[in-house]
């Protein structure tokens, strides 16, 4: 006899390349029926405006393709508030889907967060929920958000049916707050490897250095995000000046608040000529940048994982990452799969540089070591921890409550 497939909803705030190869295999998982509730559309079918990078994204990569999925609208205005998010017809979809489960990636921070959570509880089923950060420090280090953070994630986490995490960091970022092994699962932070590994196969490295205006001698230095300070792309501004390694250039990707400053910061050190800005940088175009560079450097200060890191690694370019960076610990060893220096420390960061682009042999075996770990790191891997994690909660979910406990008019 057959075993029922556990019917699943996933609700994403909008479609991401991140995430549709992860929402592919879930699609065809043999244990799930799975669909995807967006709460918008934003970036899939046509471009819009991104606050981060400052400009208007449209992903030139399929994103809604090999999976079932439906768009419930937001009555909100999609910014950075509470109320911004409040897609109130996942009320009635929830209460009406008889699913088993539902994923949330929407943050507790916003309404929508909340109709999904009392939708699903109304019904007695788990909503399914986590975070991936890597520490729980607030972006801008306020000790006052730290100390509500504190006292507030134990709470609301504790309304998971299963906490997930991406990274070894962040599960034990929630085991320290008291939560038990079997409530937590870390489901990986992931790209599409197959995609990332093929693109990369197809690239003529020398050509593709050509056409980027790379000269053959050019030892190619890469900061791939937003111009953003907890990126602090800034940092390795400074590294790359003191470095003052020959016939090297540092290329900005990705655009953002902090371009202009980066650019006057170059004018002054007089060094223009060797700092170029590409501005936003496609998901197309990436596999050839990376594959032109020698070395791609994250220095944030704040980044919950750095999927960049797992771009890189899976184009055979080199990493150097700051320790602050959530994929250091899964996938980034000092000296074997790239280097990790302390974040903010800026003379090691060009310690790094210099010592990384003057041993081409040790920076082979690092690419090489490089592409047996992220090898390892797989979309597939990342869906089987998560249907694991989907039976674990709906092993434990509480008897559905009368529906007439609960008004169905309540967020109409």
């Amino acid at each position: 006899m057959t075993e029922r497939k556990l019917r699943v909803l996933t609700i994403s705030s909008h479609p991401i390349q991140y995430g549709a190869p992860l929402f592919r295999l879930m699609a065809v998982h043999p244990k799930l029926d799975f669909q995807v509730a967006y709460c918008s559309l934003r970036g899939a079918g046509s471009a819009a405006y991104d606050p981060e990078f400052g400009a208007n994204v449209q992903w030139d990569v399929p994103l809604l393709d090999g999976y079932k999925w439906t768009h419930i609208p937001n009555r909100g205005d999609g910014a950075e508030s509470f109320w911004s998010w409040r897609n109130t017809g996942l009320w009635k979809f929830i209460r009406q889907g008889k699913f088993d489960a539902v994923i949330s990636h929407i943050s507790y921070t916003r309404a929508t967060f909340w109709i999904a959570y009392f939708a699903a509880r109304s019904v007695g089923i788990p909503l399914i929920f986590g975070t991936d950060a890597s520490r729980i420090e607030p972006r801008d280090d306020s000790k006052l958000k730290l100390a509500i953070k504190k006292i507030l994630w134990p709470a609301v986490f504790s309304l998971a049916g299963q906490v997930l995490t991406a990274s070894s960091a962040g599960r034990d970022m929630m085991l320290s707050l008291g939560f038990p092994p079997e409530k937590v699962s870390m489901t990986l932070d992931t790209v599409d490897n197959d995609w990332w590994l093929a693109q990369a196969n197809s690239v003529d490295r020398d050509e593709a250095r050509k056409s980027l205006g790379f000269a053959s001698q050019e030892k190619i230095i890469l900061f791939c995000a937003k111009l953003q300070p907890w990126k602090c792309p800034m940092d390795l501004l400074d590294a790359f000046a003191l470095a003052a390694i020959p016939e090297a250039k540092l290329v900005f990707a990705g655009d953002g608040a902090q371009r202009a400053e980066l650019e006057n910061e170059a004018a002054q050190r007089k060094i223009s000529d060797k700092v170029q800005f590409l501005g936003f940088v496609n998901q197309s175009q990436l596999p050839s940048l990376y594959k032109s560079a020698d070395l791609m450097v994250i220095p944030s200060r704040y980044e919950p994982f750095g999927l960049v890191v797992n771009e890189a690694m899976l184009c055979g370019c080199p990493v150097i990452a700051s320790d602050r960076v959530g994929a250091v610990r899964d996938l980034v060893t000092h000296t074997e799969s790239g280097y990790v220096y302390p974040c903010g420390v800026t003379d090691i960061l060009a310690s790094l540089l210099q010592t990384a682009l003057s041993d081409p042999t040790r920076l082979e075996s690092i690419r090489q070591k490089a592409l047996q770990r992220i090898s390892m790191w797989t979309p597939q891997a990342s869906a089987d921890a998560l249907v694991e994690a989907v039976e674990r909660a709906t092993s434990r979910s509480a008897r559905p409550v009368p529906a007439a406990q609960v008004s169905s008019e309540k967020f109409s």
